[in-house]
């Protein structure tokens, strides 16, 4: 088996740093997972790398612990990205189709999605993903992939999504400390839409909210093509800090109360149930009551909802995404959370498990593990892409890998790299 059988990717989060080690045979329909690793992000704050040392640190006790079970030696890695830096914009790429008999040559496409880069960026943003939606060939519109087609006039319509330069080198730096190359960065949302979204959902209308530690991200999906994407600055930590200043008690007692007796609905609580603080830990004394927790918690994830809704109807498709809401992030386990989803953004609403993948399974499945799956599918659909397989085809995950913005890059295969990434 050769390296590069071998995918890694590495999710780097506000509250956990989560590592998975997979191993891809030709033969096999999905990636088999051999190694994860999770430990706490110290050095991170809401996305953000605050410390450079602590980061690295951190980054290399996930990689470890990865190591460990699988016994593989990490050299290379996908790296997810977040945080409130990232931005997009629409953009249109228009080029002159360049045979005589008017037939779309990869080249073409690839020229048409160069153009559609050439942007103004500012001085401290780059460009992390290309995504295309559709293309117009003359009069024809919407279309997912002009390939052999005829006619004069190219034009694509692309989503450009721009990071941080001062945090991407520091994020570089802190892997590549950990003794990492870096194989691809990939935006946060984009990877775990990957991992959690069907095709079916893409197509109808859909919003993936995913509540992580320090942040929460949406993606936006419609006609299966990538409508909107957008970071809030808001998340599961917040909700842990604001029991803590509610209860005063530690942080670390906080997030213990949070996880064993957290509920997103004060309706679901019992007003004369009480929290004997000195079970979860010694040093603490009293008793608090559960309804006053459910209170603060549902206080937190109703502004966090309300933030997505105005996200949402920024773009209007408020209560019009049929597909509905899907939760994934640690805190999307919280009792409570989908029905109040419900309520407040009048859409159909559960909770989103990552695709089934082979080996370990037990230990990614879960709605943390989201976005660490889906750089899995990620590396995964490219390194088929360069067998010529055509991963995103194959039968049992055509449902979930197949999407608007990557079935073109799939046809071109020399520059899939490039483009989504």
């Amino acid at each position: 088996m050769s390296k590069s059988d071998i995918i890694v990717g590495i999710d780097v989060g506000s509250s956990n740093i989560r590592t998975i080690i997979a191993q891809v045979f030709p033969e096999e329909e999905v990636p088999r997972v051999i190694g994860v690793g999770v430990v706490p992000s110290f050095g991170l704050r809401k996305g953000i790398i605050v410390d450079l040392e602590e980061t690295t640190k951190a980054i290399s006790h996930s990689v470890e612990q990865a190591e460990r079970s699988s016994g593989i030696n990490v050299s290379h890695a996908a790296i997810s990205l977040g945080g409130n830096h990232i931005l997009s914009q629409d953009s249109k790429g228009v080029v002159a189709v360049g045979k005589a008999d008017g037939e779309v040559t990869e080249g073409d496409i690839m020229r048409a999605i160069n153009a559609a880069q050439a942007i103004s960026v500012p001085a401290n943003k780059e460009i992390i993903h290309i995504i295309p939606r559709n293309y117009t060939l003359d009069d024809q519109r919407n279309i997912k992939d002009p390939l052999g087609m005829n006619g004069v006039r190219l034009e694509v319509d692309s989503m450009i999504i721009e990071g941080s330069t001062p945090f991407i080198k520091n994020l570089t730096k802190c892997v590549e400390q950990a003794k990492i190359n870096i194989d691809d960065f990939v935006l946060a949302p984009l990877a775990g839409s990957k991992a959690i979204l069907t095709k079916r959902q893409k197509e109808l209308g859909v919003v993936l909210v995913d509540i992580g530690g320090g942040t929460t991200s949406l993606t936006v999906f419609e006609e299966n093509d990538l409508l909107h994407t957008a970071i809030i600055p808001v998340g599961g930590i917040n909700i842990t800090n604001d029991i803590a200043i509610g209860l005063r008690t530690s942080t670390e007692v906080a997030e213990k109360v949070k996880l064993e007796y957290g509920n997103a609905l004060t309706k679901e609580i019992n007003k004369k149930e009480d929290i004997n603080l000195a079970e979860i830990d010694p040093n603490e004394e009293g008793f608090v009551s559960r309804y006053h927790v459910a209170e603060i918690i549902e206080a937190r994830i109703e502004e966090i909802f309300s933030m997505v809704n105005k996200e949402l109807k920024s773009i209007g498709k408020d209560k019009l995404l049929p597909g509905g809401i899907i939760l994934t992030g640690g805190t999307a386990k919280l009792p409570g959370i989908v029905d109040l989803a419900k309520g407040i953004l009048g859409l159909p609403a559960q909770t989103g498990f990552p695709i089934p993948l082979g080996g370990l399974v037990d230990k990614v499945d879960d709605p943390s593990f989201a976005t660490g799956v889906g750089l899995i599918l990620w590396e995964a659909e490219k390194l088929f892409s360069r067998r010529s397989i055509g991963f995103a085809l194959k039968d049992k995950l055509a449902g979930k890998l197949g999407d608007g913005f990557s079935g073109t890059v799939n046809s071109v295969k020399g520059w899939f790299e490039k483009f989504m990434p």
